[in-house]
Parts: C-alpha cells; structure tokens; sequence
C-alpha cells in the first residue's frame, strides 16, 4: 500500500515494478527546433504480454516526414530508479530533464544529448494526484495518463542519419501513460506552439471502462501566463460539441466559469505501434503537423485568449462512432 501511495502522487517515475501482465508504460518527449523545421516525438517503455513477448522499446516519430521507427530491446535492458525518474534502456537515458540517445541499427541512425528546462507539469495533490484527478486513487482503470510538462526550453543536439539538428532555443513538451493498454476510441491533441510563449493546451477525449460499465470521459487543460485551466469530467465539464470531419475535428467544453472552443486540422502523420494486452499493434496515426485554432472565453462571451498553436500532435482513432454518441 506505502508503495502504491508513492507511485500515485509521483505519476513521472516508472509504476511497473511487480505489475502482472499485460501492462505497459510509455514517456512521450516532444522535441521542435527553433525554426520549426525538425519536429520529433522520442517515446521510450515497456510492455508486457499476457502470453509473452516482454521487452522494452524507443519509438521515434519524425514529425516532418511522417517516418516512424520502433526500436525493441531485450527487457533486460531497462532499468529504472524505484524513487525519481530516471530510466535507461540499453545506452540511452531518459529523465524530466535531459534525454540521451544512441540508437544505431539498420531502421535508424539517432544519438545526441538534450537538456530540457522550465518546465512544469499538472500539480499533484493528495486530493487530486496530476491530470487524472481522484480517478488517479482507483486501482482498477485500463489506462493511466500524467502531463509532466506543459512547455520547456530545450538545449543540445541529436545527429539522426549523419545530419546534425540544433534543437537549443526549441520548445518541448512531456507527458506519460501506463497500464493495461490504450483505449478502443479516443482524440489526442496537443499544442504549445501558440504566438504567446509558454501557453499549452492539451486535451483528449476517450472511451473508458470502469466497473462493467463504458463512459466517455476527457481530460483538458488550458496552461496560459502560469495559470493552468482544468476542465475534465471529474471538474464536472462538460462536451458542448464534438464533431469529426475527414479534415477536422471540432471540440468545445464548458464548465461553469470557461467555455474553449477548439478546432483542429487533420494531417497526414507516421503510424506507432500502440499497446493491447496481448501486443505492441502498429495501428496509431499521429502527426506533429496539424494546427489547432483555440477559443478561451468566460461563459458571459467575454475573450481571453485567441489564437491558432502549430506544430500540434494529434491522434484519431478507434470507434469514433461510439465516441461521439456517448454521453
């Protein structure tokens, strides 16, 4: 129990010592350069199978070219600290503020050194442990989620196939899932790229299975001038509108004080290979390339913030059908 505890309130380190198959855990590293012309998503785990199959694994995205590599090592070769994140699979290194990559085979030449600073992630109280709310004290959810920065300055560089990229003076964002595996349905956005530096907004919608029951429930927050906005089902928001088209998806949530109104533009992107109980499944389309127009305004219509985030992450997938008829 002092264990489970700990892991609770720390939703950056890694949860999977003793966890019984399936189970898998996942950091997202969200790198841009300053120009905005090398656009990457660096997501080193775990994953254990109910028949099998345990290892650990670097997925790479480049966000430019769609191009999605996954890297699989022995399960041996992952290593983490029980206490503070800091994770090692094979020669590369992965914490809150620095990430080492060495990555040398016949999908992929990657190594470098980055080294992320200022970044603050959802606030974690005993009441409310991170971007999940009191849902994060429930033992028995399919799938876990921690924001661990909204916005950071990055330094360093990564050589990926002989061609050196500068990173420094980029902005980079963090965040993890762990747990049984993804989701049947869910919308996954993501942007700190807005005109105003240091303003996020990450949001996602998802089917979710709880005690012999499915509900639709979402996560959102609004981070602008050191302020964080939280409207999720568990703040007692609610979906205004969600509507999918072939190039767009339209979302607006409402609670009593906010109402933000969101539009985001549906781009090719790379497949990942996403978790199930029984497999890594290549079967995700993200892109790093859509634009995200965001709406933040009182409930009396007066505007906060307006303004259009780039170099946005975005994922749709599963039974959307189901997704955008439940209540």
């Amino acid at each position: 129990m002092q264990r489970y505890i700990f892991e609770t309130l720390h939703p950056e380190i890694y949860h999977g010592y003793g966890k019984k198959p399936p189970y898998f855990e996942g950091w997202y590293f969200k790198v841009i350069s300053a120009d905005e012309s090398a656009r990457y998503a660096i997501i080193p785990g775990v994953f254990i199978g109910q028949a099998g199959g345990d290892h650990a694994f670097i997925q790479i995205l480049n966000g430019m070219t769609g191009e999605a590599t996954y890297h699989q090592f022995p399960f041996e070769a992952f290593r983490a600290d029980e206490e503070t994140f800091n994770v090692w699979i094979g020669d590369n290194y992965f914490s809150q503020n620095r990430l080492v990559l060495k990555i040398t085979d016949d999908q992929l030449h990657i190594n470098g050194e980055l080294c992320f600073l200022g970044g603050e992630g959802w606030p974690v109280t005993l009441r409310s442990p991170g971007v999940m709310g009191w849902y994060a004290w429930l033992p028995f959810m399919e799938c876990y989620h921690g924001i661990l920065s909204f916005d950071h300055h990055i330094s360093g560089k990564l050589t990926v196939n002989k061609q050196t990229i500068d990173f420094t003076n980029g902005r980079g964002y963090l965040e993890k899932d762990w747990g049984q595996a993804f989701p049947s349905a869910y919308i996954w956005q993501q942007t700190n790229h807005f005109d105003t530096v240091g303003t996020c907004l990450t949001a996602s919608v998802a089917m979710i299975p709880s005690v012999g029951r499915t509900f639709r429930g979402f996560l959102l927050g609004f981070y602008h001038q050191k302020l964080l906005y939280r409207m999720t089902t568990y703040t007692g928001a609610k979906i205004e509108r969600l509507e999918i088209t072939d190039e767009h998806v339209y979302w607006t949530v409402v609670d009593r004080s906010y109402r933000i109104e969101m539009t985001s533009e549906r781009t090719s992107g790379g497949l990942l290979k996403a978790p199930i109980r029984t497999a890594m499944h290549k079967r995700v389309d993200e892109t790093l390339n859509s634009s995200i127009f965001v709406r933040f305004s009182t409930r009396n219509g007066d505007t906060l913030f307006e303004g259009t985030g780039r170099c946005a992450g975005l994922e749709v997938h599963g039974d959307l059908e189901t997704l955008l008829n439940s209540k």
